[in-house]
């Protein structure tokens, strides 16, 4: 009884705030709605000790709670994410605990390739189930805003291949390949000569099938190797959703390593997320704490501000800086709806919890990016100290 008393007080704050399309399904029977409107979301607490993570509703509690199975969610993940969400604004302090902490890892070879592994060794079959058929696992570029995903995401490579301005029989370096579509497209299209690097034992497996399969074994190495360890000199180098694994603090270094692979008059363009909070910190009410335990171990986001001087710290100049936050919101809600829409065969392949995982994380990311919690950006850049006329008088060689 006292359990449902506190239960109810919660509610009864809650609702005086706002009205949620939110039924919650006690352990007696008994069930209490948000609003007058017809659920969207369902939570069940299956015994009275689960109530505690809806009495302090951070998302990493009530992400855990769902993950493990101490509750019950049902409802798509979108309106799963909007209510949780809602939840923590209406119980909680953004601050303290809760709020956008800033939070360090140790980063060496041995810790990164094993967080790589974590986050992309699921299998193969598994990321195929929501991402397009080019397995491109970033966010994708939406020209005109009614691409379809596949469209969007080869429009994502052609627009950082143009920006970059490359020109056949360059050298290109792709740090993270993933499945090798950047650097296949690269050497199909563009004519370059291309290297693809990745942690990844499947991503590697299958990408070097890719490239043999395309008949591009002449023209494009795909390596399973560390991007500390690679060596030579490169025309252009791309990294496409790779340095959140780097570590803010190791930012300066891995923008150095880019400087002495890069060529004299060489171009690099990074796209990768950054955290919109000037400190480096993570989502609010707990959102980065979920993402580190369960899906991105040792992942760090860094302002864009950290990012462009931590650029100058390794020589390197920024050139064209362009936010397509936009972009990987909907490139995320278009996930969620494919990983929604294949949710029997992902359970299938990745097993319950796994699903559960990801079916909050997906949605949950294009909930960041939309209230602008998280952004991303492409800049491209190239060796500080160089003459202007290096430079391109205006953008119009990447509409043109």
């Amino acid at each position: 009884m006292f359990v449902q008393n506190r239960l109810s007080a919660w509610m009864a704050g809650v609702t005086n705030q706002m009205k949620l399309p939110l039924r919650v399904e006690l352990w007696n029977g008994q069930k209490l709605d948000f609003s007058n409107e017809a659920p969207r979301v369902t939570i069940r607490l299956p015994q009275a000790s689960a109530a505690r993570y809806l009495l302090t509703p951070s998302l990493s509690n009530l992400g855990t709670a769902y993950v493990e199975g101490a509750i019950e969610v049902r409802g798509a993940a979108k309106d799963m994410i909007n209510v949780v969400n809602a939840l923590a604004r209406s119980s909680l302090k953004a601050d303290g605990k809760l709020s956008r902490i800033v939070r360090s890892f140790r980063h060496d070879r041995k810790r990164d390739a094993e967080a790589i592994r974590y986050h992309y060794d699921v299998s193969n079959e598994f990321y195929q189930q929501f991402l397009d058929p080019n397995m491109v696992y970033s966010c994708a570029y939406f020209e005109n805003g009614d691409e379809d995903l596949a469209t969007a995401q080869l429009k994502k490579i052609d627009h950082i291949l143009t920006k970059i301005r490359l020109q056949p029989g360059q050298t290109l370096l792709d740090i993270g390949c993933g499945w090798g579509a950047l650097v296949i497209r690269a050497a199909q299209k563009f004519g370059a000569k291309c290297v693809g690097i990745t942690l990844s034992e499947n991503q590697y497996a299958l990408a070097r099938e890719r490239v043999k399969a395309a008949g591009l074994e002449d023209r494009v190495e795909i390596r399973l190797q560390d991007y500390r360890d690679v060596r030579g000199s490169f025309d252009r180098i791309t990294s496409v959703g790779m340095f959140e694994h780097v570590g803010v603090r190791h930012l300066p270094d891995y923008f150095g390593i880019i400087n002495r692979l890069l060529a004299e008059d060489g171009v690099c363009m990074n796209h990768g997320i950054t955290s919109t909070d000037p400190n480096n910190g993570e989502t609010p009410y707990g959102g980065g704490e979920f993402i580190e335990k369960y899906v991105f171990p040792h992942g760090e986001l860094a302002h864009v501000g950290e990012v462009l001087k931590a650029m100058q710290q390794g020589n390197l100049e920024a050139y064209d800086i362009e936010n397509l936050r936009r972009h990987y919101a909907r490139t995320c809600a278009i996930w969620t709806d494919n990983f929604e829409e294949k949710a029997d065969k992902v359970k299938a392949l990745a097993g319950e919890k796994r699903f559960r995982i990801w079916h909050v994380y997906l949605a949950g990311c294009s909930y960041a990016f939309d209230q602008d919690w998280i952004s991303l950006y492409q800049i491209v850049c190239g060796k500080a100290g160089r003459h202007p006329r290096a430079l391109p008088w205006s953008r119009n060689y990447i509409y043109s």
